[in-house]
């Protein structure tokens, strides 16, 4: 399992939820290491999309990768707000996956929530968000994910 992090005034659940299929890709992941697990994605694993970045961050969907990790064409484009020189379509740097909507939280899950939560111990408290909370694609235990389901 995985958590997935976009800023919903870039790109929100409900930007995903209007897409064809409700289908999109991933791009735009700019850090070796949340690039890293993103290409450790296999096809059917799940993620929590989580809005971050906005007045209450929390955890508002489920996501199932349906697209395994393939070159960010985003940072061949001069145009894009993605674009990165070091990247090539030869030696491509970045990847993105596509994700497509599994379905909404039946509530916002809210990382004051969870903060709250690791308190206890774990599995929450060892979370990558609770102690790494920059990390825009991060891994999530079977425990943690089974917890934050319980939470919704």
């Amino acid at each position: 399992y995985f958590l997935m992090k976009s800023e919903p005034e870039e790109f929100s659940l409900d930007d995903l939820a209007a897409k064809p299929n409700q289908t999109s890709h991933w791009e735009g992941v700019r850090n070796a290491q949340a690039r890293n697990i993103m290409r450790s994605m296999r096809l059917g694993d799940e993620a929590f999309f989580y809005h971050s970045s906005c007045k209450v961050p929390a955890v508002v969907g489920v996501v199932r990768v349906v697209r395994e990790a393939y070159p960010d064409h985003f940072a061949f484009d001069k145009g894009s707000k993605y674009y990165d020189p070091s990247s090539t379509p030869d030696g491509p740097k970045w990847w993105m996956v596509d994700v497509k909507l599994v379905r909404r939280m039946s509530r916002p899950v809210t990382l004051a929530e969870l903060r709250q939560e690791g308190t206890k111990g774990p599995p929450i408290r060892d979370m990558v968000l609770i102690n790494k909370s920059r990390l825009s694609v991060q891994p999530v235990t079977s425990e943690q994910w089974q917890r934050i389901l319980e939470l919704e």
